[in-house]
């Protein structure tokens, strides 16, 4: 049974969610893809992953770029896990595209091709905001497409990053 809580965030409130002292989840309250079944969780602010996510959250939207030390276990798929390891290895600050993303899965699984757009639905289903930072995919042309939390949050959250300078407008 996951344990959970929620906690503030300059974007409004996450709901999180772990299991055997690992992060399994983090969602902006309300977003797509929201769990249904999260009335028999167990809430248990003072679980120890979440001590640790909530100075992880802290130095983040203080502008700094901390490492993630918490564990993560997400539940899903191998190609959704390969497609999360693929945005976790994104930095700092920068953007990938669904495309390249895609390019990327296609070789590491000796393949001539994969779909964006099942890259997409990889990306947006991603339990784990912000620590598997799906808000760094971005769309080929550099437009801003797909974010479960919504594209106001994804602006920010690219904005806070410094990695969207270029599509910012002044």
């Amino acid at each position: 049974m996951p344990y959970t809580c929620t906690m503030e965030t300059p974007l409004g409130p996450i709901r999180v969610a772990a299991e055997a002292r690992a992060l399994t989840g983090l969602w902006f309250v309300g977003q797509r893809y929201y769990p249904s079944q999260t009335d028999i969780w167990i809430d248990t602010p003072d679980y120890p992953v979440f001590a640790a996510l909530r100075v992880w959250l802290d130095a983040y939207f203080a502008g700094k770029n901390p490492p993630v030390a918490l564990a993560l276990a997400p539940q899903d798929s191998p190609f959704r896990h390969r497609v999360w390891r693929i945005l976790r290895a994104i930095p700092y600050g920068q953007t990938l595209s669904y495309g390249a993303i895609a390019l990327q899965v296609a070789r590491e699984l000796a393949v001539p091709a994969m779909s964006a757009q099942a890259v997409g639905g990889a990306v947006g289903h991603n339990p784990i905001s912000l620590l598997i930072p799906c808000h760094r995919v971005i769309g080929a042309d550099g437009s801003l497409t797909g974010y479960a939390g919504g594209i106001e949050k994804k602006r920010a959250l690219l904005e806070l990053e410094q990695g969207y300078r270029r599509w910012v407008s002044a």
